[in-house]
Protein backbone atom coordinates (compact mmCIF):
# COMPACT_ATOMS: atom_id res chain seq x y z
CA UNK A 1 0.00 0.00 0.00
CA UNK A 2 1.07 3.27 -1.18
CA UNK A 3 1.08 6.09 1.44
CA UNK A 4 0.93 9.91 0.00
CA UNK A 5 2.23 12.11 2.37
CA UNK A 6 1.41 16.22 2.35
CA UNK A 7 4.19 18.74 3.62
CA UNK A 8 2.20 22.40 4.71
CA UNK A 9 3.52 25.58 3.56
CA UNK A 10 2.84 28.67 4.79
CA UNK A 11 0.98 31.60 2.83
CA UNK A 12 4.18 33.91 4.05
CA UNK A 13 6.91 31.20 3.37
CA UNK A 14 7.98 29.73 0.08
CA UNK A 15 9.88 26.29 1.39
CA UNK A 16 8.94 24.74 -1.97
CA UNK A 17 11.76 21.76 -1.32
CA UNK A 18 9.41 20.04 0.81
CA UNK A 19 5.76 19.93 -1.69
CA UNK A 20 4.62 16.92 -3.18
CA UNK A 21 4.25 18.17 -6.80
CA UNK A 22 1.70 18.03 -10.06
CA UNK A 23 3.59 15.74 -11.97
CA UNK A 24 2.47 15.05 -15.99
CA UNK A 25 3.61 11.64 -17.70
CA UNK A 26 6.00 13.97 -19.82
CA UNK A 27 7.51 15.17 -16.60
CA UNK A 28 8.11 11.53 -14.94
CA UNK A 29 12.09 11.07 -16.42
CA UNK A 30 12.78 14.96 -15.90
CA UNK A 31 13.60 16.38 -12.17
CA UNK A 32 14.06 19.80 -13.33
CA UNK A 33 10.69 19.83 -14.96
CA UNK A 34 9.02 18.03 -11.48
CA UNK A 35 10.80 21.04 -9.34
CA UNK A 36 9.38 24.09 -11.85
CA UNK A 37 5.97 22.66 -12.15
CA UNK A 38 6.22 22.24 -8.26
CA UNK A 39 7.43 25.79 -7.64
CA UNK A 40 5.57 26.96 -10.40
CA UNK A 41 2.33 25.66 -8.74
CA UNK A 42 3.22 26.55 -5.36
CA UNK A 43 4.13 30.08 -6.18
CA UNK A 44 0.45 30.89 -7.62
CA UNK A 45 -1.06 28.97 -4.66
CA UNK A 46 0.49 31.65 -2.12
CA UNK A 47 0.02 34.27 -4.61
CA UNK A 48 -3.57 33.81 -4.43
CA UNK A 49 -3.55 33.64 -0.65
CA UNK A 50 -1.46 37.02 0.27
CA UNK A 51 -2.88 38.63 -2.46
CA UNK A 52 -6.48 38.20 -1.07
CA UNK A 53 -8.15 41.73 0.07
CA UNK A 54 -9.54 40.34 3.26
CA UNK A 55 -5.60 38.59 3.99
CA UNK A 56 -4.01 40.44 6.64
CA UNK A 57 -2.59 40.84 10.07
CA UNK A 58 -5.03 38.70 11.81
CA UNK A 59 -4.82 35.51 9.29
CA UNK A 60 -2.72 32.76 9.13
CA UNK A 61 -3.20 30.63 6.29
CA UNK A 62 -1.07 27.55 5.06
CA UNK A 63 -1.10 24.88 2.84
CA UNK A 64 -0.38 21.14 1.33
CA UNK A 65 -0.35 20.14 -2.21
CA UNK A 66 -1.05 16.30 -2.68
CA UNK A 67 -1.23 15.39 -6.04
CA UNK A 68 -3.61 17.81 -7.97
CA UNK A 69 -5.15 18.49 -4.44
CA UNK A 70 -4.55 21.49 -2.23
CA UNK A 71 -5.28 21.56 1.39
CA UNK A 72 -6.21 24.49 3.27
CA UNK A 73 -5.48 25.13 7.06
CA UNK A 74 -4.88 27.81 9.28
CA UNK A 75 -7.22 30.33 10.59
CA UNK A 76 -9.19 33.16 9.31
CA UNK A 77 -10.27 35.95 11.26
CA UNK A 78 -13.69 36.70 8.91
CA UNK A 79 -15.82 34.22 7.47
CA UNK A 80 -15.53 35.43 4.03
CA UNK A 81 -11.57 34.85 4.03
CA UNK A 82 -12.28 31.12 4.14
CA UNK A 83 -14.20 31.79 1.02
CA UNK A 84 -12.55 33.65 -0.94
CA UNK A 85 -9.18 31.65 -0.69
CA UNK A 86 -11.11 28.35 -1.78
CA UNK A 87 -12.68 30.30 -4.68
CA UNK A 88 -8.98 31.68 -5.93
CA UNK A 89 -7.24 28.51 -5.36
CA UNK A 90 -9.49 26.41 -7.49
CA UNK A 91 -8.46 28.41 -10.84
CA UNK A 92 -4.79 27.97 -10.11
CA UNK A 93 -3.41 25.55 -13.39
CA UNK A 94 -2.99 22.20 -12.06
CA UNK A 95 -5.57 22.33 -9.27
CA UNK A 96 -8.37 20.00 -9.56
CA UNK A 97 -9.95 20.03 -6.25
CA UNK A 98 -9.32 21.63 -3.20
CA UNK A 99 -10.19 20.58 0.88
CA UNK A 100 -10.93 23.91 2.68
CA UNK A 101 -9.71 23.07 6.33
CA UNK A 102 -9.37 26.52 7.19
CA UNK A 103 -10.76 27.57 10.74
CA UNK A 104 -12.76 30.46 10.90
CA UNK A 105 -12.32 32.33 13.91
CA UNK A 106 -15.60 33.03 16.58
CA UNK A 107 -16.63 36.45 16.73
CA UNK A 108 -15.51 37.80 20.06
CA UNK A 109 -15.61 41.00 21.29
CA UNK A 110 -12.84 40.23 23.99
CA UNK A 111 -10.56 39.05 21.09
CA UNK A 112 -10.84 41.68 19.02
CA UNK A 113 -9.38 43.90 21.42
CA UNK A 114 -6.58 41.69 22.19
CA UNK A 115 -5.77 41.43 18.61
CA UNK A 116 -5.88 45.41 18.90
CA UNK A 117 -3.97 45.39 21.79
CA UNK A 118 -1.26 42.91 20.72
CA UNK A 119 -0.53 44.50 17.60
CA UNK A 120 0.29 47.53 19.63
CA UNK A 121 2.58 46.17 21.82
CA UNK A 122 4.50 44.20 18.76
CA UNK A 123 4.39 46.97 16.12
CA UNK A 124 4.28 50.05 18.74
CA UNK A 125 7.83 48.71 19.98
CA UNK A 126 10.40 50.54 18.04
CA UNK A 127 12.92 47.25 17.53
CA UNK A 128 10.21 45.55 15.67
CA UNK A 129 8.72 48.40 13.66
CA UNK A 130 10.38 47.03 10.95
CA UNK A 131 8.34 44.04 10.47
CA UNK A 132 5.66 46.26 9.04
CA UNK A 133 4.99 48.68 6.73
CA UNK A 134 2.38 50.49 8.08
CA UNK A 135 4.42 52.73 10.54
CA UNK A 136 1.82 53.34 13.53
CA UNK A 137 -1.08 52.54 11.07
CA UNK A 138 -4.25 55.48 10.99
CA UNK A 139 -4.36 58.12 13.15
CA UNK A 140 -8.14 57.91 13.60
CA UNK A 141 -10.38 54.72 13.43
CA UNK A 142 -12.35 54.64 10.49
CA UNK A 143 -15.92 54.44 10.37
CA UNK A 144 -15.93 50.59 10.37
CA UNK A 145 -13.49 49.77 12.87
CA UNK A 146 -15.77 51.96 14.84
CA UNK A 147 -18.73 49.97 14.36
CA UNK A 148 -16.86 46.83 14.28
CA UNK A 149 -13.68 46.38 15.58
CA UNK A 150 -10.17 46.35 14.55
CA UNK A 151 -10.95 42.61 13.33
CA UNK A 152 -13.25 43.82 10.15
CA UNK A 153 -11.01 46.71 9.94
CA UNK A 154 -7.12 45.75 10.14
CA UNK A 155 -3.94 47.46 9.72
CA UNK A 156 -2.99 47.32 5.85
CA UNK A 157 0.09 47.11 4.41
CA UNK A 158 2.70 44.15 4.97
CA UNK A 159 2.90 42.45 8.55
CA UNK A 160 5.83 39.74 8.63
CA UNK A 161 4.15 38.86 12.12
CA UNK A 162 0.76 37.76 12.45
CA UNK A 163 -1.22 37.63 14.92
CA UNK A 164 -4.16 34.84 15.94
CA UNK A 165 -5.94 35.78 18.62
CA UNK A 166 -8.09 32.60 19.67
CA UNK A 167 -10.56 32.59 23.24
CA UNK A 168 -7.73 35.00 24.57
CA UNK A 169 -5.11 32.59 23.67
CA UNK A 170 -2.54 33.83 21.03
CA UNK A 171 -0.53 32.43 18.22
CA UNK A 172 2.36 34.14 16.71
CA UNK A 173 3.05 33.33 13.13
CA UNK A 174 5.81 34.39 10.46
CA UNK A 175 9.06 35.39 10.05
CA UNK A 176 11.57 37.27 11.65
CA UNK A 177 15.61 37.85 11.49
CA UNK A 178 16.80 36.75 14.60
CA UNK A 179 16.28 34.39 17.70
CA UNK A 180 16.17 37.78 19.63
CA UNK A 181 13.67 39.18 17.90
CA UNK A 182 11.70 35.75 18.15
CA UNK A 183 11.71 36.00 21.77
CA UNK A 184 11.03 39.89 21.74
CA UNK A 185 7.29 39.17 20.11
CA UNK A 186 6.68 36.58 22.16
CA UNK A 187 7.45 38.91 25.07
CA UNK A 188 5.30 41.66 24.11
CA UNK A 189 2.47 39.36 23.44
CA UNK A 190 2.47 38.36 26.63
CA UNK A 191 3.15 41.39 28.27
CA UNK A 192 -0.55 42.27 26.79
CA UNK A 193 -3.54 41.87 29.74
CA UNK A 194 -5.59 39.32 29.26
CA UNK A 195 -3.75 37.08 27.19
CA UNK A 196 -4.59 33.95 28.59
CA UNK A 197 -1.42 32.31 26.83
CA UNK A 198 0.91 32.75 23.99
CA UNK A 199 2.70 29.86 21.42
CA UNK A 200 5.24 30.81 19.59
CA UNK A 201 5.21 29.89 15.81
CA UNK A 202 7.40 32.33 14.52
CA UNK A 203 10.47 31.18 12.23
CA UNK A 204 14.13 32.55 11.95
CA UNK A 205 14.95 33.38 8.55
CA UNK A 206 18.00 31.56 8.36
CA UNK A 207 16.31 28.44 9.43
CA UNK A 208 13.05 28.27 7.84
Amino acid sequence: MTHRTSHWLGASILALAVLTPLITAQEAGNPDAKQQAMMKMAQEIRKQIVTQPQYGVFDSIHFAIQGDTVILRGYASRPILKSSIENSVKKVDGVKSVKNEIVVLPLSNNDDRLRAAVYRSIYGYAPLQRYTSNRGGPRMPSITRAAGGITNDPPIGYHAIHIIVDKGNVTLTGVVDSEGDLALAEMRANSVPGVFSVENDLQVASKS
